[in-house]
């Protein structure tokens, strides 16, 4: 298959998820398909949002189109790191002899749905930096891996703070994306309580495969990324930085933080999804903008002034995605 057939069925396996899921999911376009940009980049996504707006049933409904195993964790503050990888048990053979043997957690699947995972205390949120950035996990002394492809499809509510923990930083870090989901509109509430209270049933069809989801994440590495586009996604990330030479004077103002590396990591592949989805075999300016906003809005801490003000990190990325010229290249020192 040359490039512009894989170009062709990556786009066609990508329309027809967004059309499965859309059987379900009234609405929420730019948060479906940042979820599906996350999942072909092979990343983790964090879905924010109050209760009811239908996060977990987004995160259900891909499981079911991804023929892929699936596991659902519902995170409480008395969870604890065994509930989630498994422990040693001590187990009887048929010859009466007794032995332990290692029962796996619900961790080891392909498809994790970690439901308000910032319910867990941080001992329990600590099982699951290694299982999202090695993906693999240290258990019963020994280091198992996870089964390829591996995602973690986080909710989070932001409004009820009573026992909650709030994720360490080093966690978000490794989530690809932060979707914020908002309320529905008029048009989108109509149509969620038509397809709810009349009865229907909706039959959702697998589309992608482990072998076949895993070929197009191999085709995103490929997608090539021109140096100045790639200057571009490195300037946004050294622009969040305060107090050095590349700080933006809104960056200086608000931020304590800036982005990681893995900032400009996730702005690259999912720049080549959003690419391949447009039927471009190569990243444009447009694509790293695009998803700028879901890369960093986590990945970007405030400091005493923005929540003073009011300042969110969206509007702080918003503001330097307006400074940051396209055609400046980076020097490279």
């Amino acid at each position: 298959m040359n490039t512009e057939e894989q170009i062709q069925s990556f786009r066609e396996i990508y329309s027809a998820l967004r059309a499965e899921i859309a059987k379900v999911i009234v609405g929420h376009e730019p948060i479906v398909e940042g979820t599906l940009i996350a999942v072909l980049a092979g990343g983790h996504v964090l879905l924010e949002g109050v209760p009811g707006l239908g996060k977990t049933l987004l995160v259900r409904t891909l499981s079911e189109v991804l023929d892929l195993s699936f596991n659902r964790i519902q995170f409480t503050p008395d969870l604890m790191p065994a509930d989630i990888l498994g422990t040693n048990m001590v187990m009887e053979n048929e010859s009466g002899r007794r032995a332990f043997e290692f029962q796996r957690g619900p961790i080891f699947a392909h498809l994790i749905l970690a439901d308000e995972i910032n319910r867990a205390t941080p001992k329990t949120q600590s099982a699951m930096l290694e299982a999202m950035q090695e993906k693999s996990v240290t258990a019963g002394g020994e280091i198992r891996k996870l089964i390829e492809p591996f995602f973690v499809l986080a909710t989070q509510n932001p409004i009820d703070q009573e026992g909650t923990y709030p994720l360490p930083e080093a966690q978000l870090d490794r989530f690809f994306f932060k979707l914020v989901v908002g309320y529905p509109n008029a048009a989108d509430l109509n149509e969620v309580l038509t397809r709810t209270t009349e009865g229907r049933k909706v039959t959702i069809n697998k589309v992608v495969d482990r072998e076949t989801l895993l070929e197009l994440q191999k085709l995103v590495r490929q997608v090539p990324v021109a140096s100045h586009v790639k200057d571009y996604a490195v300037r946004l990330v050294l622009a969040t930085h305060p107090k050095t030479e590349t700080a933006l004077p809104v960056t200086n103002q608000y931020l304590r933080f800036g982005s990681s590396p893995r900032g400009a990591q996730c702005l690259l592949l999912g720049g080549k999804v959003r690419a391949l989805t447009q039927g471009r075999f190569n990243v444009s300016f447009d694509d790293i903008q695009a998803i700028a906003t879901a890369t960093l809005r986590h990945r970007l801490i405030l400091n005493f002034e923005a929540e003073a003000e009011g300042i969110t990190t969206d509007q702080v990325i918003a503001g330097i995605l307006q400074e940051v010229p396209k055609d400046a290249t980076y020097a490279r020192a």
